[in-house]
């Protein structure tokens, strides 16, 4: 599996490209601002051809070339039905201070020509891939992740993670459409039943580890020592994102 992964834009948000080795199809997770050229960059240098656009979640800074990207290579959007109105309406999902950082400019939005809605539990195939989708909602109301097997190098899985989880830290909630304990309760859910070997590729920062956050990550051991039935409230780690 080829995974070629770049950092783009002014917030540094992680896009990815997917393929099964050079010269086959492949998949473009979040592609943000700046992101299209980096794009094309890694499809000429390995001789892809971009078949699908995959969202995790439909803030800007994840999503801001999904259209142009999309419509280069004829290539079909996937994105949850929770998140899906911010293709168009991106504002919608800002901080006051993003906001005002690009109302600057002139901007038009608008989905790209083939859009699909994902759901929980998901499985996708392609470009060869098969992904799971696990709806994980928090950071906002679609966020979602993508599980592919792996099976290399001791690691059964990797996980795009968007901004739900990240080295050492989580995504906010303080954006319209997240909420906290929702988050926690993603986190306890789909990320603390994975197995250790899963290599998480996070929206920002580094690449990770399910066993190294859950030993380390103080969000994830918060969660590990409290009851199940009841929400944990960390107030000291700092959560990260748009």
């Amino acid at each position: 599996m080829l995974i070629a992964g770049f950092p783009a834009g002014p917030w540094g948000t992680n896009c990815y490209v997917a393929a099964t080795g050079p010269g086959a199809e492949c998949v473009v997770i979040d592609p943000g601002k700046d992101a299209a050229d980096g794009v094309a960059q890694v499809v000429r240098e390995h001789r892809l051809k971009p078949v699908a656009v995959l969202v995790t979640h439909g803030h800007v800074d994840h999503m801001w070339c999904v259209a142009p990207v999309a419509g280069t290579y004829d290539a079909t959007a996937w994105i949850h039905p929770e998140d899906r109105h911010l293709l168009s309406d991106p504002m919608a999902g800002m901080s006051r201070e993003t906001t005002q950082m690009l109302l600057g400019g002139k901007y038009s939005w608008a989905e790209p020509d083939d859009v699909r809605e994902l759901a929980d539990s998901q499985e996708l195939e392609l470009a060869g891939l098969r992904f799971t989708v696990d709806h994980t909602p928090g950071h906002t109301r679609g966020s979602v992740t993508f599980r592919s097997p792996y099976e290399q190098q001791d690691v059964s899985e990797v996980m795009f993670s968007g901004d739900l989880l990240f080295a050492g830290s989580i995504g906010r909630t303080d954006l319209p459409g997240g909420d906290h304990p929702t988050i926690l309760r993603s986190l306890r859910e789909k990320v603390l039943t994975l197995r250790d070997d899963v290599v998480v590729l996070p929206g920002h920062g580094e690449q990770t580890s399910i066993g190294r956050e859950r030993a380390t990550n103080p969000f994830l051991l918060d969660l590990q020592d409290t009851d199940p039935a009841g929400p944990a409230n960390p107030t000291t780690p700092v959560t990260r994102g748009l």
